[in-house]
């Protein structure tokens, strides 16, 4: 789903296609499925400061301190746009900008199946996404997941509809069109405009 949604509404029609709540057996013909995170993550992540030398940041218990996850949070959810930059197979960077939603553990988008985001992450997961808003921005790295699952998928569309104002309906989801992606994050990173050498956040997922 493009950040400006012109290219995701879904075309009228008198009955729903058909979700399929695995991967077809076509699949395989578009390449491999992209891993599943692993289970048993902490709630909330351990919280310290970044390594960025040359920048005189302060101590943990300096400056502001460490800002709480949900400081981040606040932001993942509020932010309309975010910046999606994955590794092409040859080993250059792709970024584009996407409407996203924060499912609670991860962040949720969707792509055309074919399109050069699916492509770079079907042969490289490894992810990072950021808010649009530079002068209190939320980074997070992480590994990008395809979700199938109906019940998954319905809720997916029902944070973009609620958050965007759109009316979508679940078969645009059809896995087989528009892949559903999550993006679990491993390491986040966040800083306050007001405070830069004192408030520079890391969180750490267990994984």
């Amino acid at each position: 789903m493009s950040a400006s949604g012109a290219a995701a509404r879904p075309e009228p029609a008198t009955e729903p296609r058909p979700v399929p709540a695995r991967p077809d057996p076509a699949a395989s013909a578009r390449g491999p499925a992209l891993p599943f995170a692993p289970p048993g993550r902490a709630a909330y992540p351990a919280a310290d400061r970044p390594h960025m030398p040359g920048y005189g940041i302060l101590g943990a218990d300096e400056g502001s301190g460490l800002l709480p996850w949900a400081w981040a949070v606040e932001r993942l959810r509020a932010a309309r746009n975010f910046w999606l930059c994955t590794v092409r197979p040859d080993g250059r960077p792709h970024a584009m900008p996407v409407w996203g939603a924060w499912s609670g553990e991860e962040l949720m988008f969707s792509s055309s199946v074919p399109s050069r985001k699916m492509v770079n992450l079907r042969a490289n997961p490894n992810v990072v996404v950021t808010t649009e808003e530079a002068e209190e921005p939320v980074v997070i790295e992480g590994t990008a997941k395809v979700v199938t699952e109906l019940g998954a998928l319905q809720r997916f569309i029902d944070l973009v509809n609620a958050k965007y104002a759109t009316g979508y309906r679940v078969d645009f989801l059809d896995p087989v069109v528009n892949a559903t992606v999550a993006v679990r994050p491993q390491r986040a990173f966040g800083m306050r405009q007001g405070d830069f050498t004192g408030s520079p956040t890391r969180w750490s997922f267990g994984t």
